[in-house]
């Protein structure tokens, strides 16, 4: 098991700071800094979070950090359906609703899905019903060949668009179930290193083909600001929206089927 200091100084590697920069923004001396990661000085709850907060460490690890430096963890994690949080549940299904007739989906760190909105739900339809047990992993979804794959005219594209934000995301904050996730779908292949890299262009469009029409979409991510809780501290929600006239009309059109069908 390792101490708070190794723990705070792999962070700081992570974040390619030097002890000294990590002083500076903490307002610590560097030889506090140096003296908790060797464990020659015993830090403080309030010290551990104050480090943790300038290096940007997510919450389910400053609870890691607490229990290393003999602390109770702080931050709670529990479920989006749990009373406590209602409020931000609602927020949550509030900003999904409000995206309709263009598709939004909740996801957690893992790319679980935790909630989607009435336009994303046509989607589904010729999805394998394996792939929709809970929980429904986006990324898996959208790169097996039972699941979004044979809608995606880009397939290739969009998977490198994948790779490049778990890559980032585990760089991040590493995670043993989101690499073994990366390392199943999203290992370079030969068809990959045949296509132009994504990485300069301003923006790319997920194509669909879907009801005998091509569909263009980006997307954007919204995060809550300042969590207090796990969950919240991991909840995402991806909106997408269309990127031309053509892919606009088609949800316009069928956001009326989709009122429809929620009417009793």
């Amino acid at each position: 098991m390792h101490t708070v200091g190794e723990l705070l100084r792999q962070w700081r590697h992570r974040r390619r700071l030097s002890q000294l920069d990590l002083a500076i923004a903490a307002d610590v001396s560097a030889r506090h800094v140096s003296l908790v990661e060797t464990g020659k000085s015993n830090p403080s709850a309030d010290m551990v979070l104050r480090l943790a907060d300038q290096l940007d460490v997510p919450l389910r690890d400053r609870n890691r950090l607490l229990l290393a430096a003999g602390f109770a963890p702080r931050y709670a994690e529990r479920p989006l359906d749990d009373g406590a949080l209602s409020a931000a549940r609602d927020a949550v299904e509030r900003v999904l609703r409000a995206h309709e007739p263009y598709p939004a989906v909740a996801f957690d760190r893992r790319w679980n899905i935790v909630m989607t909105n009435r336009a994303i739900e046509p989607f589904f339809a010729d999805v394998d019903p394996d792939l929709l047990q809970p929980p429904i992993n986006l990324v898996r979804l959208g790169l097996d060949p039972r699941g979004f794959a044979p809608l995606v005219v880009n397939l290739a594209d969009v998977r490198v668009v994948f790779r490049s934000r778990i890559r980032r995301q585990l760089a991040v904050a590493p995670d043993a179930e989101l690499t073994a996730l990366y390392e199943e779908l999203l290992e370079p292949n030969s068809e990959d290193a045949s296509r132009r890299s994504v990485e300069s262009d301003v923006l790319i469009p997920m194509i669909l083909r879907f009801n005998g029409r091509e569909l263009r979409l980006f997307s954007t991510i919204t995060t809550f600001g300042t969590p207090m809780d796990i969950t919240l501290d991991e909840v995402a929600i991806e909106s997408y929206y269309p990127a031309d006239a053509e892919s606009a009309a088609y949800f316009e059109e069928s956001n009326g089927d989709v009122r429809a069908a929620a009417s009793p």
